[in-house]
């Protein structure tokens, strides 16, 4: 299996010539969104929320390509069925679901979006947990139960967290691999020194911390 990380919260994901993309959001430009899903078979969204769906070129995407099955949250689900052609392809998920797509076998975990402020209103989030191996939590902390995961994606900054949940999570989730998603409003000196943290931490709980940039791909038997 592959990775190659996008900007932000962006994954594409091949195994046996099959593509599966999660999150393509509007931190990447129309270009780098049709890259990423540059023959997408399947495509996840965890959330609604613009930095991990964009719509237009999504949109358009979908609609050039009406076999590319689409699986989100019921809300992201819903807006998709009225935007795009043949719209039964569109799957509603939740959390605690396991299924097949191609050669990808497919948990899901969590349910609702980590909390911003009280006074914004929570929205559905689901995670994707791809063939035992590869955790997407999207806008979440939610450490999936009864299983060991080798290769977690870490969204390290946001609205909705701080470093001290990043690290506490990454000790829970305790993967063979760590790499940064999330990232997209981050200066590259905050970069640096959240990677020493969370190398330094990784190291202590076990689990290595690698920053993958925007275009890097990594095949994920060379970690094993």
């Amino acid at each position: 299996m592959r990775i190659t990380k996008f900007t932000h919260s962006c994954v594409r994901v091949e195994k046996h010539g099959s593509v599966l993309v999660l999150d393509p959001g509007n931190f990447s430009s129309p270009e780098e969104i049709r890259e990423a899903l540059e023959g997408a078979e399947y495509l996840m969204v965890t959330h609604e929320h613009p930095d991990h769906y964009f719509r237009e070129p999504v949109h358009e995407v979908l609609n050039d390509h009406t076999d590319i099955q689409v699986y989100a949250t019921q809300s992201a689900a819903d807006e998709l069925r009225e935007s795009v052609k043949n719209p039964e392809r569109i799957h509603s998920v939740q959390g605690e679901e396991e299924f097949d797509v191609g050669p990808f076998g497919i948990r899901t975990f969590g349910g609702q979006h980590a909390l911003i402020h009280p006074l914004i209103p929570t929205i559905q989030n689901v995670g994707f947990m791809i063939d035992d191996d590869v955790y997407h939590p999207g806008d979440s902390l939610i450490v999936p139960h009864q299983i060991t995961v080798k290769h977690l994606l870490l969204p390290i900054h946001a609205p909705w967290n701080k470093l001290q949940e990043v690290v506490d999570f990454l000790a829970s989730v305790r993967p063979q691999r760590a790499f940064p998603i999330h990232d997209g409003l981050m200066a590259e000196n905050g970069h640096a020194m959240l990677t020493k943290h969370l190398e330094n931490f990784g190291t202590k709980y076990g689990s290595e911390y690698v920053r993958l940039r925007p275009g890097d791909s990594l095949n994920l038997e060379e970690t094993s």
